[in-house]
């Protein structure tokens, strides 16, 4: 069976003479190799798809699909009557992929944690050296107020944001990205497991402590300290997960 594609004007196959393989790809190749070289700038917009086909000696289909393909993988963002355009947002193909993973069954929610718990682990070591005050100042009042804030839905949305601060202070392009991609994926498929998680009696106090513990540790910039806490952190959502998910609650 062969593959096909679809275009506003009508379906199209690899027997079009605008079409090819070899040269759809020589085209995605031919982008990612421009973005890399930093040719092409984030928020750029790109030439029409015309021009992009004069320009690299190639059919309109293959340019098409190409950006269609980019488009999938978060290179560019595809505007409906404006165009198209640079976003390298990579972050949007890895959430997907770890959401369609989830959703066929391939992991589950305690190799989501276990993946969570070895990036932040090394996101505040990096972060211990390379917090700015600002930075630590946002930690400090995230701290405060969830130390005081009875609303569960809010005190989630403050605990994403500190993990999401503690990722960011890294400096680490790479752990970034990957921990906004976590995030997502844990508000969409656990999201309501986080606020029983936080809200009860033994294990949201325990969080709260930690969450202390590490910002005095960033504070000092103290990476062994702030490891401990880290990690002492995603031991206990471990044990919550346990309890709380997979076996049974014992109790608010």
């Amino acid at each position: 069976m062969q593959n096909k594609t679809y275009e506003d004007e009508g379906e199209v196959t690899e027997k079009d003479p605008s079409f090819s393989d070899k040269a759809y790809k020589r085209v995605v190749h031919y982008f990612q190799d421009e973005l890399m070289a930093g040719t092409l700038k984030r928020g750029e917009k790109l030439p029409p798809e015309r021009d992009l086909a004069d320009q690299l000696g190639v059919g309109r289909n293959s340019v098409r699909e190409a950006l269609r393909t980019l488009s999938l993988l978060g290179f560019i963002t595809s505007i409906q009557g404006a165009g198209n355009f640079v976003s390298c947002d990579v972050e949007i193909n890895f959430f997907e992929s770890i959401r369609m993973m989830m959703m066929m069954g391939e992991i589950d929610y305690r190799q989501l944690n276990q993946f969570r718990h070895g990036l932040e682990y090394e996101a505040v070591v990096l972060a211990a050296r390379n917090i700015t005050r600002e930075q630590l100042e946002i930690l400090e009042s995230l701290v405060a107020q969830m130390q005081v804030e009875t609303d569960a839905v809010k005190n989630v949305e403050m605990d994403r944001k500190f993990h999401q601060i503690v990722s960011q202070a890294s400096g680490n392009q790479l752990i970034i990205i990957t921990c906004q991609a976590m995030a997502k994926t844990i508000n969409e498929f656990i999201g309501t497991m986080n606020q029983r998680m936080i809200s009860h009696r033994r294990y949201g106090g325990k969080l709260r402590k930690f969450h202390q513990s590490i910002v005095t540790a960033l504070r000092e910039h103290n990476a062994k300290k702030a490891a401990r806490a880290m990690d002492g952190h995603f031991k206990l959502v471990d044990d919550a997960l346990e309890d709380l998910y997979f076996g049974h609650s014992e109790g608010k």
